[in-house]
């Protein structure tokens, strides 16, 4: 039997994907983290099926329910908040079962980053402006970052910042980024997008750290930062849909 690390979304139910919703209604046990999950995404399971809320559990009780669904012949549905690729402890969890000989595959999920682009109806990467998107966090109480990979370095950059789990450090964060971008840069706050209870807090550098503190956000939260997200901007036009360069395709051999 197959444990199935599966891309859960930003949270709405309707935003798995129809593989992933195959697969949750064919899987005999589910382990989810409630603190993040929409539960209407539990409507998805199957008769029968065995919930397991994970958000108190560590990593190696969490790999012997897999190992003992697994041993009972079950398929294990383990879902991951948005995306397995980011911030999903999918590596510590993938050596875990390998170490014990259990198989697993992954089914991409929907990205938060995604979802609260969605939201704000903005494209990340635009024209001449900006062409790079960097999904990065910051060091509060978690795992230690990694010395080459600091803000003040991506900021340099000037691309669109988009930071996870890092919504309890906004102000020093607000700080730390206008030395790069500028107070007047636009920010968006989006917390947890696409879910009942989602909100959405804009602003610059200069003032969101603010609306964060009024809004009590301390969790679920992604941040975005950059040119990219002022609104109804005026930007050039990308070169995939130049004119010039359609008909120059269209012209060209066997036309």
């Amino acid at each position: 039997m197959t444990v199935h690390f599966i891309g859960a979304g930003p949270g709405a139910a309707d935003l798995l994907t129809v593989r992933a919703v195959k697969l949750l209604r064919e899987c005999s046990v589910w382990l989810y983290a409630g603190t993040y999950l929409d539960p209407e995404v539990l409507a998805h399971c199957g008769p029968g099926a065995e919930l397991i809320d994970t958000q108190h559990l560590d990593l190696d009780q969490i790999i012997d329910y897999c190992v003992e669904a697994h041993q009972a012949g079950q398929e294990v549905a383990r879902l991951c908040s948005g995306d397995p690729s980011v911030y999903s402890a999918l590596t510590e969890q993938t050596r875990r079962l390998d170490a014990r000989g259990v198989p697993w595959d992954i089914t991409p999920g929907v990205p938060a980053y995604a979802a609260a682009a969605a939201l704000l109806g903005s494209e990340l990467t635009v024209p001449e402006l900006v062409q790079s998107v960097v999904l990065t966090r910051t060091r509060a109480r978690s795992t230690a970052m990694p010395e080459s990979e600091n803000l003040a370095a991506f900021a340099q950059t000037k691309a669109t910042l988009v930071l996870h789990l890092a919504i309890t450090r906004i102000r020093p964060i607000a700080e730390e980024l206008s030395v790069e971008y500028g107070t007047d840069c636009p920010v968006a706050v989006v917390y947890r997008a696409s879910q009942p209870e989602q909100l959405v807090l804009r602003g610059t550098l200069a003032d969101i750290a603010d609306q964060v503190e009024d809004a009590g956000l301390r969790r679920a939260a992604v941040i975005l930062v950059g040119r990219a997200l002022t609104p109804a901007i005026d930007c050039a036009e990308s070169h995939l849909y130049d004119p010039a360069r359609i008909r120059h395709v269209a012209s060209g051999p066997g036309h």
